[in-house]
Protein backbone atom coordinates (compact mmCIF):
# COMPACT_ATOMS: atom_id res chain seq x y z
CA UNK A 1 0.00 0.00 0.00
CA UNK A 2 1.58 3.86 -0.94
CA UNK A 3 2.05 6.53 1.59
CA UNK A 4 -0.61 8.59 0.50
CA UNK A 5 -3.53 5.16 0.69
CA UNK A 6 -2.64 5.04 3.99
CA UNK A 7 -2.95 8.59 4.99
CA UNK A 8 -6.19 8.32 2.78
CA UNK A 9 -7.44 5.47 5.35
CA UNK A 10 -6.01 7.24 8.30
CA UNK A 11 -7.64 10.50 7.60
CA UNK A 12 -11.35 8.19 7.29
CA UNK A 13 -10.80 6.75 10.34
CA UNK A 14 -9.65 9.26 13.09
CA UNK A 15 -13.20 10.95 13.02
CA UNK A 16 -14.63 7.31 13.80
CA UNK A 17 -12.04 6.32 16.48
CA UNK A 18 -10.44 9.86 18.14
CA UNK A 19 -13.11 10.14 20.51
CA UNK A 20 -12.82 8.84 24.35
CA UNK A 21 -13.48 4.82 23.59
CA UNK A 22 -14.00 4.54 27.23
CA UNK A 23 -17.12 3.93 28.81
CA UNK A 24 -16.09 2.83 32.07
CA UNK A 25 -16.57 5.26 35.10
CA UNK A 26 -13.53 6.21 37.32
CA UNK A 27 -11.73 9.15 38.66
CA UNK A 28 -8.21 7.94 39.71
CA UNK A 29 -6.09 5.70 37.46
CA UNK A 30 -5.92 2.74 40.13
CA UNK A 31 -9.94 2.94 39.95
CA UNK A 32 -9.68 2.28 35.25
CA UNK A 33 -7.61 -0.52 36.68
CA UNK A 34 -10.07 -1.98 38.82
CA UNK A 35 -12.35 -1.32 36.47
CA UNK A 36 -10.78 -3.06 33.70
CA UNK A 37 -10.15 -6.41 35.75
CA UNK A 38 -13.77 -6.42 36.10
CA UNK A 39 -14.92 -6.31 32.78
CA UNK A 40 -13.44 -9.51 32.24
CA UNK A 41 -16.42 -11.20 30.77
CA UNK A 42 -18.64 -8.64 31.65
CA UNK A 43 -20.47 -5.60 30.44
CA UNK A 44 -19.17 -2.07 30.88
CA UNK A 45 -23.10 -1.38 32.26
CA UNK A 46 -22.52 -3.78 34.87
CA UNK A 47 -18.71 -2.69 35.88
CA UNK A 48 -20.26 1.08 36.06
CA UNK A 49 -23.06 -0.43 38.44
CA UNK A 50 -21.27 -2.31 40.55
CA UNK A 51 -18.43 0.46 41.05
CA UNK A 52 -20.83 3.29 41.28
CA UNK A 53 -21.51 1.50 44.71
CA UNK A 54 -17.69 1.69 46.28
CA UNK A 55 -15.70 4.27 44.09
CA UNK A 56 -16.91 7.07 46.04
CA UNK A 57 -15.17 4.96 49.07
CA UNK A 58 -12.56 2.76 47.00
CA UNK A 59 -10.04 5.42 45.12
CA UNK A 60 -6.25 4.43 45.79
CA UNK A 61 -4.65 0.87 45.70
CA UNK A 62 -4.22 1.11 49.58
CA UNK A 63 -7.99 1.40 50.09
CA UNK A 64 -8.53 -1.98 48.59
CA UNK A 65 -6.13 -3.83 50.74
CA UNK A 66 -7.45 -1.53 53.58
CA UNK A 67 -10.93 -4.29 52.99
CA UNK A 68 -11.23 -7.76 53.41
CA UNK A 69 -10.82 -10.17 50.39
CA UNK A 70 -14.37 -11.03 51.41
CA UNK A 71 -16.06 -7.83 51.32
CA UNK A 72 -14.32 -6.82 48.06
CA UNK A 73 -15.69 -10.25 46.54
CA UNK A 74 -19.60 -9.35 48.10
CA UNK A 75 -18.80 -5.74 46.50
CA UNK A 76 -17.76 -7.16 42.73
CA UNK A 77 -19.68 -10.42 43.12
CA UNK A 78 -21.96 -9.63 40.55
CA UNK A 79 -19.55 -9.29 37.60
CA UNK A 80 -18.84 -13.11 37.41
CA UNK A 81 -15.74 -14.77 38.31
CA UNK A 82 -15.78 -12.85 41.74
CA UNK A 83 -13.61 -14.46 43.86
CA UNK A 84 -10.44 -14.48 41.25
CA UNK A 85 -11.06 -10.76 39.89
CA UNK A 86 -10.91 -9.71 43.66
CA UNK A 87 -7.38 -11.69 44.39
CA UNK A 88 -6.31 -9.89 41.14
CA UNK A 89 -7.36 -6.42 42.34
CA UNK A 90 -5.71 -6.79 45.93
CA UNK A 91 -2.83 -8.09 44.25
CA UNK A 92 -2.47 -5.55 41.62
CA UNK A 93 -2.92 -2.75 44.63
CA UNK A 94 -0.45 -4.25 46.76
CA UNK A 95 2.22 -4.99 43.46
CA UNK A 96 1.71 -1.08 43.20
CA UNK A 97 2.17 -0.46 46.32
CA UNK A 98 5.72 -2.20 47.27
CA UNK A 99 7.39 -2.72 43.75
CA UNK A 100 6.06 1.09 41.91
CA UNK A 101 5.97 3.14 45.19
CA UNK A 102 2.31 3.48 44.64
CA UNK A 103 2.32 5.18 41.72
CA UNK A 104 0.72 3.61 38.89
CA UNK A 105 3.41 1.91 36.36
CA UNK A 106 3.54 4.35 33.17
CA UNK A 107 4.97 1.73 30.48
CA UNK A 108 3.28 -0.85 28.87
CA UNK A 109 6.00 -3.50 30.36
CA UNK A 110 5.69 -2.17 33.37
CA UNK A 111 1.44 -2.74 33.13
CA UNK A 112 1.13 -6.01 31.68
CA UNK A 113 3.25 -6.99 34.58
CA UNK A 114 0.15 -6.28 37.02
CA UNK A 115 -2.45 -9.08 37.80
CA UNK A 116 -5.45 -9.62 36.15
Amino acid sequence: MKCNQIEFILNKLRPLYSKDPIEINFKTEFQLIVATILSAQCTDVRVNKVTGTFFDRLKEPADFLAISQNELEELIRSTGFFRMKAKNIRNAASMIISEFGGNIPDTMTELVKLPG
